[in-house]
């Protein structure tokens, strides 16, 4: 167990969630408990209790920091491209991965709990940078938007339903590529359904 140690309360919060995010990846939402936080972090329930109320109240913060991780990456993959080609596997990628470290599970056991959030604006970057490499210069906005929509759902729901709607659709689970053969499938259905070039 780490030492306990004084630190100030932004890196206090930053650990409890860097420790949380890990038992979450490791072993879903149930592994996320107070007591288990405090023991890799080196402190007490108290003191992650303090920081995030309880074990609900961390559990929404740790979905926001999932939030903000996605954001990051997805802004940080954007501003490496600049104004060249856009590496549209690179960002269904960071998506894919944020998702799969238990987020996916996350977000629906607390949308089951009756948490809500309006999401606005987190995939907006994406959003923008691919309708300006629309090949179609009257291309509808909306059209963008529902696009990226669709493609956001279907990464966030595969990690905890991918095998069963796949296999409602007669593809086989059994593969241990399918997942990947997936985010391929959507990598190409949005170059040709949103007419992009493909150095988008």
């Amino acid at each position: 167990m780490p030492t306990r140690r004084r630190r100030n309360a932004e890196t206090a919060r930053s650990e409890i969630l860097a420790a949380a995010s890990e038992l979450l990846s490791a072993g879903g939402v149930a592994a996320v408990q107070v007591r288990a936080v405090a023991g890799l972090v080196g402190m007490t329930d108290a003191g992650v209790n303090h920081h995030f109320g309880n074990r609900e109240g961390l559990l929404d913060a740790l979905l926001r920091h999932g939030g903000r991780k996605l954001r990051n990456a997805v802004t940080e993959s954007i501003r490496a491209t600049g104004d060249g080609p856009l590496n549209l596997r690179q960002l269904i990628d960071a998506l894919s991965q944020v998702y799969s470290s238990g987020y996916a599970e996350l977000a629906v056991s607390l949308h089951a709990a009756g948490w809500r959030d309006d999401g606005a604006g987190i995939l907006e970057p994406i959003v923008v940078a691919l309708h300006r490499r629309r090949a179609d210069p009257t291309a509808e906005l909306e059209d963008t938007r529902h696009a990226v929509a669709a493609l956001h759902a279907a990464i966030a729901l595969d990690p905890i339903y991918g095998d069963a709607f796949r296999a409602s659709a007669g593809i086989s689970s059994s593969s241990p590529t399918e997942p990947e053969s997936t985010l391929q499938w959507w990598e190409r259905h949005l170059v040709t359904a949103l007419g992009l070039s493909m150095e988008v």
